[in-house]
Order: structure tokens, then sequence, then C-alpha cells
């Protein structure tokens, strides 16, 4: 009987409905495997289709496919290591989300999963059907126990496979980040150790798809719940872990210990990958939007210059008579320090003929939030006409806070292809533009240094539709309103914790109402990256019609 077992563990990052390719970086990682010896190599959860694929597994002709895909993996990988991967499985009428088991050239095991997640993003309830408490499987003479993700989070699963037999666990899991996730899976999987007394490999993927960011950052826990090994966080990664057999059972021989980023930097990586991963997952190279002069555009700009390359970031200033110039002096200077093309295309004379045009229509109304509008959209009219002419996929900006209340223009400002700072409050906009300023990494793609002019940081927030505008003149401040954000989009709380907190009970009053009212707003704005559980799009789903109003 050997002493060692050699894991293989592919933290890697898979593109939704990309079969082929996926199973060829499954191919890859096996051969890595098999060259370093080991016995068994581990793929994440539903590798073979990408994840979240949502509905899309559910269509027959899609998960036939990906069958087909998993079979042959078998019959490629049949010479060497035990290869464990994830895909859907199909008995019957029942669809399962399954962990497949790579033998001898064929499916030699297959683990379905029990637990169903079904909330936040995931739907899986709706997707799939339970499996039932299963028991380990074998490889060579070692019998190894796979709660796949959600069952990890749940004692029974694991508790089954200890008291059935297995010597390990291998927790195969599409773990999506939120600000603070690490600490819980952490925390739960520490529980699953203590219980069962078995060692425990958690291995998660990374990459983007569409809102979410898997962050890897995969580990292992020896019985006791100590650290044997972590994985770096984000970054793509194939690392060999080694299992030595004691008198007590298996146990993980110690490795390395990749350290995690700060919370801030942890965000900022969020937002470059899912946008470098949301364009080369769906064919964009290059990207443009509107700059302004003010933070949030400024913000954008420098996530795209890290994400895809200042080179491929096109930066337009459209001016209206309301742009000031310091303005038009503040936008230019961010886009030569990151080192993106510029271009200046006024929109006064566009703006005349479009009132002009209307001014029969409107004749006998008071100028009012209309006009002011009609530069929004007409913005949102030439930057969607450069994204065709050019092939740009253009990004919206618009801060959570903005997006919370609706203070953002419909087919104006709002128009674009994704907004990689839609779960970024303002005031956590300020804060990470020092940061960047202060920080560069080597995943960055953008210059180093102050990329972000501090004027454009420190200058009271205005949107410069009319003369002196100021974003405070229709909201509450920033702090107050972020606040008061927090409390009721991501805590779900009430206009009395809002009072409780020190607020006043109309203005609290005034901030839900504008939540709901922009939610139809939302529901046609484009995705983005997702830092919290309250993000909006898949994290929280309210009707459009809706005339409830807390009462507290």
């Amino acid at each position: 009987m050997s002493d060692r077992f050699r894991v293989t563990l592919a933290q890697l990052n898979p593109a939704v409905g990309d079969l082929a390719g996926n199973a060829a970086k499954a191919r890859e990682a096996w051969e890595q495997g098999r060259d370093a010896g080991a016995d068994l190599v581990a793929m994440t959860e539903m590798f073979i289709t990408g994840y979240n694929a949502q509905d899309l597994v559910k269509k027959p002709a899609f998960y036939l496919d990906a069958i087909s895909h998993i079979r042959q993996l078998a019959v490629d990988c049949a010479d060497g290591p035990a290869l464990a991967i994830g895909g859907p499985w199909i008995e019957g009428t029942q669809l399962y989300n399954a962990y497949f088991i790579l033998k001898g050239g064929q499916i030699a095991n297959t683990v379905l999963k029990h637990h169903l997640p079904n909330e936040t993003v995931f739907d899986e309830v709706r997707i799939f059907d339970s499996g039932p408490l299963g028991g380990p499987y074998s490889v060579g003479n070692t019998r190894v126990g796979s709660p796949i993700c959600e069952d990890a989070w749940h004692e029974d699963v694991a508790e089954t496979l200890a008291e059935t037999g297995a010597e390990f666990l291998l927790v195969p899991n599409g773990s999506p980040y939120y600000r603070g996730k690490h600490d819980t899976r952490l925390n739960h999987m520490v529980a699953r150790v203590v219980e069962t007394g078995l060692p425990l490999i958690y291995l998660n993927m990374v990459g983007g798809q569409d809102d979410q960011v898997f962050d890897g950052a995969s580990f292992g826990l020896n019985p006791g719940g100590t650290l044997a090994f972590q994985m770096p966080q984000f970054d793509v990664a194939i690392t060999h872990v080694d299992l030595h057999r004691t008198p007590d059972g298996w146990r993980i021989k110690q490795g390395e210990e990749h350290a995690h980023a700060s919370e801030w930097e942890q965000d900022y990586r969020v937002m470059v990958q899912s946008l470098r991963d949301y364009m080369g997952k769906t064919g964009f190279r290059k990207a443009l939007l509107g700059l302004s002069g003010g933070v949030d555009s400024a913000i954008v700009a420098t996530i795209a210059a890290d994400a895809i390359g200042p080179e491929n970031v096109r930066c337009v200033m459209l001016p209206s008579e309301y742009t000031s110039a310091e303005s038009l002096e503040d936008a230019e200077a961010a886009a030569r320090a990151l080192g993106c093309p510029y271009d200046h295309v006024p929109i006064s004379q566009a703006r005349a003929a479009v009132t002009e045009t209307l001014a029969p229509i409107f004749a006998g109304t008071k100028p009012d939030l209309t006009e002011e509008n009609i530069q929004s959209r007409l913005r949102g009219l030439l930057l969607m006409a450069m994204s065709n002419k050019f092939g740009e996929m253009l990004l919206t900006t618009g801060n959570k806070s903005e997006v919370a209340v609706g203070y953002a223009t419909i087919y104006g400002d709002m128009a674009g292809g994704y907004n990689p700072i839609k779960d970024l409050y303002k005031t956590r906009v300020f804060e990470t533009c020092r940061w960047r300023n202060e920080n560069h990494r080597d995943w960055m793609m953008g210059p180093k240094g102050t990329v972000i002019p501090e004027r454009i940081i420190t200058k009271p927030p205005s949107a410069e539709l009319r003369p002196d505008q100021k974003d405070s003149d229709s909201l509450p401040d920033y702090p107050d309103l972020d606040a008061m954000l927090e409390i009721l989009v991501d805590r779900d709380g009430s206009i009395a914790d809002c009072v409780a907190a020190g607020f006043d009970r109309e203005v609290a009053q005034k901030v839900e109402r504008l939540i709901y009212l922009s939610e139809y707003k939302r529901f046609q704005s484009a995705p983005g990256a997702r830092l919290t559980k309250g993000a909006f799009w898949l994290d929280r789903r309210y009707p459009i019609v809706n005339r409830w109003r807390d009462p507290s």
C-alpha cells in the first residue's frame, strides 16, 4: 500500500459554452499531472461547460454535447492518473450537477450534487435535480469523498462520506467572489474537517463570467483545521499536492501559503478581471468610454487600461456649453497619464439641432430635466455610433450610488455593454482612485504612478448638464447616501433602521422611493462586476411595478 497520494489541482479559467476549449484545458492539466506522477488530477465544478451556465445547461443538445466531451476525455486520458471533472449528467428525465471520475478510458464513478443553492446568484433548484447522498470513490487503494461545492456547506454530505469510508475530502467548487467570501468558505470547511476528522482540499476556479468573478484561492486543511497550503487568489495555477499516510490516516504535506491581498486590491482585481474576461470571452479587443473629467469615468478608464491595455481604450470627451474648463483639462490629463487614445467631440451643434427640431412640440413649456437629458442621450448616441463603426465595446460609468437611486439617464450615460463599477459606491470610488494611484501590480496592463489627477478626486461631483450643477443639489451628500443605501440595499434594512443610524426619516424615505422608482432603469442596464451580495443583477431581483413603501 502506497504511503503517498499526489493530487494535481487545476485552478483554471473555463469559458461558458466552450466545450472543446475547456476539454483541451483539462487534457493539458491531466498531462501535467501525469508527468508529475499524480494519482488524481482534479478539475472544478461544472468545468466542461463553464460556470455559471444557467439555463443553457437545460438545453438537451447542450448537455448531451457536454457529456460526449466528458466521454472523449475519458478515452484521451486513459493511460495515466484518474481525472476528476465537473459537468452535467442525465438519468432518465433528471438532470444533475455531477462530478465524474475518469479512469481506464471510461467514466468510472459519478458523484451527484445533493444540496442545490437557490440564493443570491444561484438558481440551481430550477435547473438541476438533487442527487442522493452517496459514498466515496476509489483511486487506487485510496477512497476519496467529493462534496460538490454547496454540499460542503452542510454537514450531512461530508459525514455520510466519512461514515462510508472516505479517507480525505476533495471539494470541487464554482464559488464566485464577494467581499469577505474567503473567510466564509474557510469557516465552513474548518467545520467539515472538525466534524469528520478528515483532511480536506478545497478547489475553486478562477476567471470572470458575466457579473461574477471566481477568485480561486484553493486551499487544504488538515485535521484540527490547520492550513496546509493555499493557492494564489485570482490566478490560473496548477499545483501538485501530496498527502502522506500516517498512523492516524492521510495528512496533507505542508505547501506554499499564498497571502491574500487587501480588500481594496481584491475589489479592484475583480473589476479588472471581470472586464478582461467579459471582453475576451465575447470577442472584443478594444473599448471606448465617455471621459468627462469626473471621478467615475476616470476610474473606469483606468480599470479598462489595466484590463486590456491603454492602447486599446478610446477615451472621448463630448463637451457641451456647460462643461467646465477644468473638466476639459482633467479629462485630457487622465487620458494622457494612462496613455489612452483621446478624442474631442463637442455636442453643442447637435444639441442645438435637436432643440430646434423639438421646438414646435415643446412650444409653451419651460425647460427642465428633459433638456438636460438630451445632452446625455446625444453623448450615448455618438458613443454608440463610434462603437459600431470601430468595433469597440462601449463601457458605462455609473457607480452603485447612482445606479441605486436612478441618478443616470437611460439611453444616455447608461448606454453600453459593461459597467465595471456598477457595484462600487461613490465613496469607495474615491478611495479606489487613491489606492490605484499608490499601487501597481504585475496583472495591471496600465502604467505605474498617478494615473488619476488629484483634482479629479477632490473636486465636487457634477453631471455638468446645467450651470453650476452639483450632485449634492439633487442627492444627500455621498457619505450619507451610501450609508443609507448600504442599510436599504445591502442589508435589506428598513426606514426605521436608517433612523436608528441617525438619518432623517424624510430623507431616508426619499432615498427608498428613488430606489424603487429606478428599478426599470436597472432592468435595462448593462451588467457589471459583482463585489457584494447586494449587487444589482442576480443578487437583488425586485418587481418594476411596485407600489409598496416601508411604513416604518
